[in-house]
């Protein structure tokens, strides 16, 4: 592992491209626990390229930030900490790919990995301060849970369990098994854990005991992860049917069906006024009315969308395979702007006040701004 603290503290104070005063955190995938994927942080009209940080290798995870740091993995197994300049701070090498988004609590950075580890790391240095081991890999990001007097992070995994892990020791509190691998996140929303697995069931946990309290049999693979809206919670499937689900009732309000074969959705939705975002395998971006799934228009980009996209206002940021960056009007669905980066983008934005930051799935961490 390779340390430049100090190094870090000059060039924040000297050469950081970005010094404007704002929001600076995008501290987990989805930019919150409901990971619906909304920000009041502006995006640009017309972004430009601020920076580019090179690794070494392909990379699928998406970054988050914290403190105008930027955290991401790639799937040689290493976790980057970046400055808001573009600058190496730290790496910690895990020795196997991280697919998932870190997320920061505290001054940890915690992030599973295919080996089935769950670990956390020192955000400043990079060290490790604990690592939790599950029986399979780990492909969703963690989520947490914060109760009277304590928080709690949660995580699934192909072991066919959803774990919970007391974030200052590292250790279990409970597990809850399933039936099948849960490869998404897991959703927080009004004291309760939300999430899909693959085998067709979404969920609801009670997050202090880890009961489970009732659930909703959408009868196909759930490798999606859940955005939670009121007391709606949307979610696409591998089959590419997108469920709206009542948490009330936990009855299926409406679906939109796949347009083919080809139509898995493995993004998770965004959702702003009263309207609802996803990607799909069948190169498409689709917009429907959250009430009643009406569709709004949908957008066709020249690859397939696997990353999730970001609501800012009347913009809806997202990357597509591709090789593209785009902006489309959550309103109309129109073109606003887009980036050629060369590479496909699997990685969903990350969203401050000062910029945003996407990888592409050659190693390439991109920061744009004003």
């Amino acid at each position: 592992m390779n340390r430049l603290v100090i190094l870090f503290f000059i060039l924040l104070t000297t050469t950081s491209c970005i010094s404007q005063p704002g929001d600076n955190s995008w501290s987990m995938y989805r930019g919150g626990s409901d990971l619906s994927g909304r920000t009041d942080a502006p995006i640009p009209s017309s972004p430009e390229l601020l920076w580019t940080f090179k690794t070494d290798s392909r990379s699928v995870s998406s970054p988050v930030i914290s403190n105008r740091v930027i955290y991401f993995g790639n799937n040689n197994g290493t976790l980057y900490a970046v400055t808001s300049g573009g600058q190496l701070l730290w790496k910690y090498e895990a020795g196997s790919s991280i697919e998932a988004a870190p997320i920061i609590l505290g001054n940890k950075v915690i992030f599973g990995s295919l080996d089935g580890k769950l670990r956390a790391l020192n955000a400043s240095t990079g060290e490790l301060s604990w690592e939790y081991e599950t029986e399979n890999q780990i492909i969703g990001s963690a989520n947490v849970w914060n109760g009277d007097n304590k928080s709690l992070v949660v995580v699934g995994s192909y072991d066919f369990y959803l774990h919970c892990i007391d974030p200052e020791t590292g250790k279990q509190v409970w597990k809850l098994e399933t039936n099948n691998f849960i490869h998404g996140t897991p959703a927080i929303y009004e004291n309760r854990i939300i999430f899909g697995g693959c085998d067709g069931l979404l969920r609801i946990v009670e997050p202090a005991s880890g009961l489970e309290e009732t659930y909703a049999n959408l009868g196909v693979y759930i490798a999606s992860s859940p955005a939670i809206y009121g007391n709606q919670a949307f979610v696409g499937s591998y089959e590419g049917i997108f469920f709206a689900v009542n948490l009330q009732t936990m009855k299926v309000e409406w679906e939109a069906p796949a347009r083919d074969e080809y139509s898995v959705i493995m993004a998770t939705p965004a959702i702003n006024n009263g309207r609802v975002i996803v990607g799909s395998e069948d190169k498409h971006l689709y917009c429907y009315n959250i009430a009643d799934g009406q569709k709004m228009w949908e957008y066709r980009t020249g690859g397939r969308i696997t990353g999730s996209a970001v609501i800012s206002d009347d913009n809806v940021l997202f990357g597509s395979r591709d090789g593209n960056i785009y902006i489309l009007s959550l309103e109309s669905g129109k073109k606003k702007w887009s980036f050629d980066v060369g590479k496909p983008v699997s990685s969903s934005p990350a969203v401050t006040d000062e910029f945003f930051c996407i990888l592409t799935e050659d190693g390439r961490l991109l920061a744009f701004g004003n």
